[in-house]
């Protein structure tokens, strides 16, 4: 053997410039390519180079009492003293001025009595609702940072008032994954074209990978087709498509076994096949009208009852996260008129909701959050209308928790005696994200995901689990 053909020449350390080019370039090419495919597929190379897909159902580090969560969210903010936190002081000192306070003290025009077994106080604007008390946990002592709409609303949604940061329902299909591969794991429904305050923030899913983003439909579409936009491929028909999707597992399959596996390749493809299997799923899902007609006329005939209706449907199909916006709540003028019809509207069908949970047996494996963005002040809006509302209050808000493993018949915390600062055990918006992934089975302080060389969480730097809610 000569010894010099292996020896290394200097001839062998030149390339020309088109080899520099072609070498390098493809290179760069492949990392343009996985920046255009996304950072989801980078899910399961964190995972040691599995090929399972990112959704792929999950069982929490500690013991969970929920599988899934039903968030219906009350946006525009609710008054505290006119729904679940009666204040009989604001009717001894109606129309006089309140320490500390500006405007003249209103006491709420609607009557409490006391529902279920627990004996809880529950205003009149909810006859339905309040037969469910005994269910619920009540939250009586929330406050919040800031009393605008948009950054609250968002702060509700995902813990941050600034930064884009991923929401409660991304996070917690990033913890779980999701129980129906055919379906997204986190659908948000909205009853009309409008956006809410904060629009796409409050679903997104910002640095978690792309698959945990919420997917947000508009329940008052027509069809399922108008409700999810190209739902359906209208140049080729399921047939084709499937052989489109089998010639695509096919190509894979010989570059596994010729080459190597590709971890994010393969997540890409099962993204691709939940989209092909959504077509028939989500069409099932969303069409209520399969539903018996006793049973719709439970939820009721009207939007938010058909919306309402069509997330039990979510639920029960291994939806991991359902969102239900319901707003309509800001109420700075004639709230003795405005406020009952509001409540009208989500009365009956949240009622039924939780009558249908309970009959399925899904409400003890379900968690059901209601409430809104902040509260309302105890004063008369300072516009002094004749028809008088109330204005924003980040100090003082309800919010009611039911379900699994929540403390059914509980009152917990207190605002003052007029209902305008919580005063006893005070829950921030952090504390409430944090209980609801304990629910989940999670320590919200190390559900983390490591973004720009920080560990971020849904918690940020704060939150304690509220024990007092824990069945």
């Amino acid at each position: 053997m000569n010894i010099k053909e292996h020896q290394a020449r200097p001839e062998d350390f030149a390339i020309t410039r088109r080899q520099f080019l072609n070498r390098f370039g493809m290179g760069f090419g492949a990392l343009g390519l996985a920046g255009l495919l996304g950072p989801e597929l980078l899910t399961a190379s964190a995972r040691g180079g599995e090929s399972r897909s990112p959704l792929e159902p999950r069982n929490p580090p500690l013991p969970a009492r929920a599988k899934r969560v039903i968030h219906i969210f009350a946006q525009g903010a609710p008054s505290q003293v006119d729904t679940w936190d009666p204040k009989p002081a604001l009717l001894r000192h109606a129309g006089q001025a309140l320490p500390g306070m500006n405007g003249l003290a209103m006491p709420s025009p609607f009557k409490f009595e006391k529902k279920g077994q627990a004996g809880i106080e529950v205003s009149e604007v909810f006859p339905r609702l309040g037969e469910h008390v005994d269910e619920m946990a009540i939250i009586r002592s929330m406050y919040t940072d800031i009393p605008a709409h948009e950054v609250a609303t968002v702060m509700m949604n995902t813990g941050s008032l600034r930064l884009a940061k991923p929401s409660l329902g991304s996070w917690t299909v990033y913890g779980l994954g999701t129980e129906n591969q055919n379906m997204p794991g986190f659908i948000s429904l909205r009853p009309g074209g409008n956006l809410p305050p904060g629009g796409t923030q409050n679903w997104q899913a910002a640095f978690l990978p792309g698959v945990y983003q919420g997917t947000s439909v508009n329940t008052s579409a027509g069809s399922v087709e108008d409700m999810i936009q190209n739902i359906r491929n209208p140049y080729i028909s399921l047939r084709e498509q499937r052989r489109q999707l089998d010639l695509v597992h096919q190509l894979n399959e010989l570059h596994s076994q010729n080459l190597q596996k590709d971890a994010p390749l393969e997540a890409r493809i099962e993204a691709y096949e939940i989209a092909f299997k959504m077509q028939s799923a989500a069409t099932d899902a969303f069409d209520f009208q399969k539903e018996p007609p006793a049973m719709r006329a439970l939820y009721g005939d009207t939007p938010q009852g058909r919306q309402m209706l069509i997330a039990r449907r979510l639920l029960e199909r291994g939806v991991r996260f359902v969102q239900v916006w319901a707003g309509g709540w800001d109420h700075h003028n004639d709230i003795e008129r405005r406020l009952p019809q509001q409540a009208g509207e989500i009365d009956q069908p949240l009622g039924a909701l939780l009558t249908d949970l309970k009959q399925r047996g899904l409400l003890d494996s379900t968690l059901v959050v209601w409430g809104g963005e902040f509260g309302r002040t105890v004063t008369k809006d300072r516009n002094g209308n004749e028809n008088p509302g109330r204005d924003h209050n980040n100090k003082a808000f309800s919010t009611w928790l039911a379900g699994g493993g929540v403390k059914g018949g509980t009152i917990y915390g207190a605002t003052d005696e007029f209902g305008a600062r919580a005063v006893d055990q005070p829950v921030h918006v952090h504390d409430l994200h944090a209980t609801i992934l304990k629910l989940l089975g999670f320590d919200h302080t190390k559900l983390t995901y490591r973004y720009n060389g920080r560990d971020f969480r849904l918690t940020d730097v704060a939150g304690n689990v509220v024990a007092g809610v824990l069945a």
